[in-house]
């Protein structure tokens, strides 16, 4: 059974003369399953996307209603350390209740004596920035299962999730894998943490200008149904490779089940680097 919640966003909206209706422009939560408040979560987001707007817009706020479409959980978005450090930033984030990204802060999170916490973080991180390319879907997944292992330590359901429409929001320049621009994208991201990126979307006063707004397309953040996981406080590689192995086939199966419905050919893949 699905469920869905609608928010309009009037900063994304564009004017009716550019081609889109006012109501075109949202961003909407749909539900899959049931989430049970009485136990854990730990939520895979995908794709990151340039801002990951379909994560915050969902998880970080009310503004499609995630309280009442997951009634008694309680959400908690993983956010990058560097994003604290910044005076009013960090307090904004804290009273979204995000929090570190870190295993500490993931771990306290996760054992406190009441269940129904809902961790969120954007497995793919700022390395998809480099892949947000209108139309295309390639996620940075094969080899990132810290999420598994805290998933395993804490026995919290692992659940994927995937934001249809998150690269369509802006325009990105795509540089060659070889090419001087790429290393020097991926060295950035090794010692900063982020990688630096060309990407423009609409002005402030125009849908026709260039400016730094999103594009009006519609974002779907499709929340997949829980894979139960058990508690190991030490895992062994083998039991992160098998649920690591049972998530990649639930969060490419969400995907096939949704294309479609999301305005996405039925020859759309998506991708694991």
């Amino acid at each position: 059974m699905l469920h869905s919640s609608r928010s309009l966003t009037s900063l994304l909206l564009s004017p009716p003369h550019d081609g889109f209706s006012p109501l075109a422009a949202y961003v909407q939560l749909v539900k899959t399953a049931e989430l049970p408040p009485d136990r854990n979560y730990v939520l895979g987001s995908h794709p990151h996307g340039i801002m990951a707007v379909g994560t915050i817009c969902n998880f970080a706020t009310e503004g499609t209603g995630l309280s009442q479409v997951f009634p008694g959980l309680r959400f908690s978005l993983a956010v990058l350390n560097c994003l604290l450090y910044l005076p009013g930033h960090r307090e904004y984030c804290l009273s979204c209740g995000a929090c570190s990204v870190n295993r500490q802060s993931l771990d306290y999170v996760l054992s406190q004596s009441q269940l129904g916490r809902a961790v969120v973080i954007v497995v793919g991180g700022a390395n998809e920035a480099l892949y947000a390319v209108p139309g295309e879907h390639c996620l940075t997944l094969r080899n990132r299962k810290g999420f598994v292992r805290l998933a395993l330590r804490h026995g919290a359901s692992l659940v994927p999730v995937y934001s249809f429409g998150e690269n369509d929001i802006f325009r990105v320049k795509a540089f060659a894998p070889d090419s001087w621009q790429h290393l020097l994208q991926v060295t950035s991201k090794k010692l900063l943490s982020f990688c630096p990126c060309i990407f423009w979307g609409r002005g402030l006063f125009s849908a026709k200008s260039w400016g730094l707004l999103p594009l009006a397309r519609p974002i779907t953040t499709v929340v997949g149904r829980p894979i139960p996981v058990p508690q190991c406080p030490q895992p062994t590689e083998e039991q992160v490779d098998h649920y690591h192995t049972l998530y990649m086939k639930a969060l490419e199966q969400l995907f096939e089940e949704h294309k479609e419905s999301c305005g996405l050919p039925a020859s759309t893949r998506l991708t694991f680097i």
